[in-house]
């Protein structure tokens, strides 16, 4: 079994451990109804449609 010869750094191992803890940005698209930004598979929060049918009544500002 591999024992290793010196310690490992705090840099050392916060650097590595850095490169697999990075946060991705969501993917966002466009409504082909609105044009509002939405996530991939989700209802527009704004216009109510999903894939060019109406599938929810959006809250209406008054």
């Amino acid at each position: 079994m591999a024992v290793p010869k010196f310690k490992t750094s705090k840099a050392r191992t916060r650097r590595r451990r850095s490169i697999n803890m990075k946060l991705t940005a969501p993917n966002l698209i466009q409504c082909s109804t609105c044009g509002n930004k939405v996530l991939l598979h989700r209802v527009c929060q704004k216009c109510g449609f999903y894939r060019g049918r109406q599938v929810i009544i959006p809250d209406s500002k008054v």
